[in-house]
């Protein structure tokens, strides 16, 4: 089995079923014998190009029908997907191009001119396209056997290295990834609308490939617009999604506004950065159904889930059903009910590990585990909840403070939209709790009245020493937090503090 046959088996159940709608005003439909029979003429013609199995293709492309066609094609004919975030420059394309030694790359019209820069250092990049073309008529020979231990996709993230790390999943994994996530939502993959760009693991793995293998309608958002997005949960009665926190706070201030029929939906899944407790209350109000906290990586998704039945706000939730998850100590063994540790994870989703980096492949896989590098504890109930990152934590005076823990009990406050802690370098104490805070329009506090706020649910000695007020908090190109931009506002580089001289 492998993805290739995943589509082709789908498409032989469900032929003139819509597998793709376009999320522009056109809403372009596509079935799914219509898009087996695209991505195996694609795959035919890249073969005929000269590609061969195992090259690595780059995809610089938001969410879109031509995506899904590149994607399939090349998982068809053996060819290794590599898909390059939108929001990226061209020194950072120019990276992703020359670390995964991409043969080729097809990049949106719109985008292309950033492509071409990013290409001029690539010498075996045969090219970049802006159009996947003309398709030829049907192919005689048959395409390459692709076995399911083949290297699928590369996704490459960031983390908390200075150069992005090339994540590496096979067929195998990412099948298995799909079947997990269908799990866990089992009646929910009818209409699913992929809101999260399928350039990052959750627009693909956590979206599309479980729509597919439901045999699902996933309809494709081009850029994440707030609006847009309910008019199409409202227009095509969508019945799942997977978002950011950030994302769902731009839905809840839009459905405030604006209400829309939304009673289509069965699951929204939230995951890949804290999901404050005041969030998910919020959005039950409105949404009518829970925000469903989830934990996962790029690296392996999902692990812990909260049970629709059985929620728990503020926590991971419970391991899923072909998983295993363990808290470890620092020195490798079980840590006891309520003791923090590093979360690790065996999973048949888990990648194989990071493209052409085995010291950092053999630090995260070790004896079939996946050590994360986040710290997480699990009650007497099984629930796990979220303790930061290993490298974020604070230590104060000798006390270790969870950065999510301060920033959920700034964030209660009816004014603060968005809360941010990190720790900074303190004579006394090791290290000082400084807070980051953007306020909701309209509204103000200020930071005395903040640390009383605060002050009430923690002990004293988490309530932030600083707060610093910014207009909104800084992110990444995924959409999640940056702590180290944070860390250099408060004390920024050498170089940084010369140049403003």
């Amino acid at each position: 089995m492998n993805l290739g046959n995943l589509l082709h088996n789908t498409a032989l159940r469900n032929p003139r079923k819509a597998a793709l709608i376009s999320g522009v005003a056109s809403h372009e439909a596509v079935s799914y014998q219509d898009l087996d029979r695209s991505t195996t003429l694609l795959a035919h013609r890249l073969l005929a190009e000269g590609c061969r199995p195992g090259d690595r293709i780059a995809i610089h492309w938001s969410n879109s029908i031509e995506v899904v066609t590149l994607f399939f094609a090349c998982f068809k004919a053996g060819f290794i997907a590599v898909p390059v975030n939108i929001r990226m420059k061209a020194a950072e394309i120019a990276y992703v191009l020359s670390h995964s030694k991409a043969v080729m790359c097809f990049s949106q019209p719109e985008l292309a001119p950033l492509a071409w820069e990013a290409s001029r250092d690539c010498g075996g990049l045969r090219g970049v396209h802006t159009a996947i073309g003309e398709l030829p008529p049907e192919a005689a020979d048959a395409l390459p056997e692709v076995p399911s231990n083949a290297h699928a996709l590369i996704l490459y993230t960031s983390g908390t290295t200075a150069r992005p790390k090339g994540v590496t999943h096979t067929h195998q994994s990412l099948l298995d990834t799909a079947r997990l996530m269908a799990g866990v939502a089992p009646q929910s993959f009818d209409t699913v609308l992929v809101m999260t760009q399928m350039m990052h693991t959750s627009g693909i793995n956590c979206d599309l490939l479980p729509a597919i293998l439901k045999g699902g309608t996933s309809v494709l958002v081009p850029a994440f617009n707030a609006a847009l997005v309910l008019d199409l949960i409202e227009r095509f009665e969508c019945t799942y999604t997977m978002g950011l926190p950030s994302l769902v706070q731009f839905m809840l201030e839009e459905q405030e506004r604006q209400p829309r029929r939304i009673g289509s939906l069965k699951t929204f899944i939230a995951g890949g950065d804290s999901v404050p407790v005041a969030m998910q209350e919020h959005f039950q109000k409105l949404f009518g159904i829970p925000l469903r906290e989830a934990y996962g990586m790029t690296e392996s998704l999902p692990s812990l889930f909260n049970p629709a039945d059985a929620i728990r706000p503020g926590s991971l939730g419970k391991v899923v059903d072909g998983a295993e998850v363990r808290i470890v100590d620092a020195e490798g063994r079980d840590a006891a009910d309520h003791q923090t540790g590093e979360i690790a994870v065996k999973s048949p989703a888990n990648c194989v590990g990071y493209w052409e980096d085995l010291p950092a492949t053999q630090e995260t896989l070790r004896d079939g585990w996946l050590y994360t590098g986040d710290l997480g504890r699990r009650d007497a109930d099984g629930y796990h909840w979220f303790e930061g990152r290993k490298k974020e934590i604070i230590i104060h005076g000798g006390s270790n403070i969870s950065p999510q823990e301060v920033e959920e009990a700034i964030y209660s406050h009816p004014a603060v939209l968005e809360a941010a802690v990190i720790g900074m370098p303190d004579a006394a104490f090791g290290e000082q709790v400084v807070a980051f805070v953007s306020l909701r329009e309209g509204l103000t506090a200020s930071e005395a009245e903040l640390r009383e706020h605060a002050r009430q649910s923690l002990a004293d000695y988490k309530v932030p020493e600083k707060i610093l007020f910014l207009k909104e908090l800084p992110k990444g190109i995924t959409g999640k937090l940056q702590r180290r931009v944070l860390k250099q506002l408060v004390n920024p580089p050498e170089d940084a503090t010369a140049a403003s001289h």
